[in-house]
């Protein structure tokens, strides 16, 4: 499979390039009488999904690995690489690719037709579920943040990220006109795709080593902020450079400022918006008293934030930032986490599902030429974020190999950019291959990756806390 749509983000992405346009509607399909079906389709995906989560999560967590370097191999184990269980048509299947829809199409007698339709409405579900899984985990991951901390090293995270968009989309672009002789603009786009980075993934990593409130984590998680919005910047800047060869000022202009505002803004405004969430929640009496008032204002800051074009995850990222300042974080804490465990798998699974490693195979006289260029780009996209480790200053005993191992995996965010660029004609087949391929291995090679780089001898951690202290 070449990913030709953008997944799992794609809505705020595309929101953003289509002038504002909304997602399709849940589970709508061409005739009514199609929802049960279309429900009987989710709830068996679902199935799939919380197997090929657990099973993998626990056999990798028996090998020492990241859980979620297991929801995602369960992923690409049960979608388009093997088993073809969970298969999306925003990715090139069709219905009769998916082994649910065969099993629906059997018991309910159902027209190609019927098929393609409730394959649709099904897939649409899946992946609006999956898009609520990482704007929970988002949430989660800010209500573990601290956010003086995070304060603390906010210019040091700003560095990183700068870093980690300059370098690789520099050396990207350069390397891929001179050594491969690609026309400007493609090469601009591939670059573009070096910059992103996977919050979601490594923020994830990094809770389940213990790693999250660290100053090595405190650095990655804002810098891997950061960079999504410089990669919102970059994405609309290449996106205008493709379809007009110009890029349009004011647009650039909007994104900085637009971002900047609502992240600081919301972090101001919650100093206030805390005493009065507080009150509420304790003059509720029925259940959900606490969690249900934090995911109104979670999800409204998620609305706000792909209202103004940027991402729905930043806001939810800003709302748990915000709430984490609260005297109900620890209580409103284990409130998601059962919430989270439900949605934050169909993540993660739906991410490895729409992977296809059919490109990988040097068989394939197509794939050959974009075996090739990725291997450039991954060296590219592995050394451009590793370097911005040494980007840090003032602060002793940090973890630099750490830090920049944490900005490696690209994850959805970077199929994203491929997406895009083979649906505006501006990549070729071998290119956008080779960004897939550089997208896959820089997010699977991240979770273990980071795991190595903060296993320290005795020696080192006695030195880090030595720093520390003297810190």
């Amino acid at each position: 499979m070449i990913f030709s749509e953008p997944i799992l983000n794609s809505f705020t992405w595309l929101n953003f390039l289509n002038g504002g346009l909304q997602p399709p509607l849940l589970a709508t399909t061409n005739e009514a009488e199609y929802a049960p079906i279309v429900l009987t389709g989710v709830l068996l995906s679902l199935v799939v999904i919380y197997l090929a989560s657990k099973i993998g999560g626990e056999l990798f967590r028996m090998m020492d690995l990241p859980p979620v370097l297991g929801e995602l191999v369960g992923g690409v184990l049960v979608g388009a690489s093997a088993l073809h269980l969970v298969v999306f048509p925003d990715s090139g299947a069709a219905g009769s690719d998916s082994i649910i829809m065969t099993i629906l199409q059997f018991i309910n007698n159902l027209s190609p037709d019927a098929v393609t339709s409730i394959f649709k409405s099904q897939s649409e579900v899946v992946s609006v579920l999956a898009e609520l899984g990482v704007i929970i985990l988002l949430f989660e991951i800010g209500l573990e943040s601290d956010l003086k901390e995070l304060q603390k090293v906010g210019y040091q995270a700003t560095i990183v990220a700068c870093v980690g968009v300059a370098v690789p989309f520099t050396a990207g672009t350069a390397g891929l006109i001179l050594l491969f002789h690609a026309p400007v603009i493609p090469a601009i786009f591939a670059g573009a795709a070096l910059t992103a980075t996977s919050i979601g993934i490594t923020s994830k990593v990094l809770s389940e080593i213990g790693q999250l409130k660290s100053r090595e984590g405190q650095i990655i998680v804002g810098a891997a902020v950061i960079d999504d919005i410089l990669g919102i910047i970059v994405l609309a800047v290449v996106a205008s450079l493709a379809k007009t060869g110009e890029v349009d000022i004011f647009n650039v202009i909007y994104l900085i400022v637009s971002a900047t505002v609502f992240l600081i803004g919301s972090i101001l405004l919650g100093k206030y918006f805390n005493q009065s969430f507080v009150a509420i929640a304790e003059k509720l009496q029925t259940r959900g008293n606490l969690i249900i008032p934090a995911f109104i204002f979670a999800f409204f800051m998620a609305f706000l934030g792909s209202a103004i074009h940027l991402e729905a995850i930043l806001g939810a990222f800003a709302a748990g930032l915000v709430l984490d300042e609260t005297d109900k974080r620890k209580e409103l804490d284990e409130q998601v986490k059962p919430v989270a465990d439900m949605l934050v798998p169909v993540f993660f699974v739906t991410v490895g599902a729409k992977v296809d490693l059919g490109v990988l195979n040097p068989l394939v006289p197509g794939n050959r030429e974009g075996l090739i260029i990725a291997t450039f780009l991954i060296a590219i996209a592995i050394i451009g974020k590793v370097v911005t480790g040494w980007a840090v200053f003032g602060q002793p005993g940090i973890n630099r190999l750490a830090v920049g191992v944490g900005m490696i995996p690209r994850g959805e965010v970077g199929l994203v950019f491929a997406a895009i660029g083979a649906a505006s004609g501006t990549l070729d087949k071998p290119l956008q291959a080779a960004i897939v391929i550089m997208v896959i291995l820089t997010t699977f090679l991240a979770p273990p990756l980071l795991r190595f780089a903060f296993k320290q001898s005795p020696e080192e951690k006695e030195a880090l806390k030595e720093a520390n202290l003297i810190g």
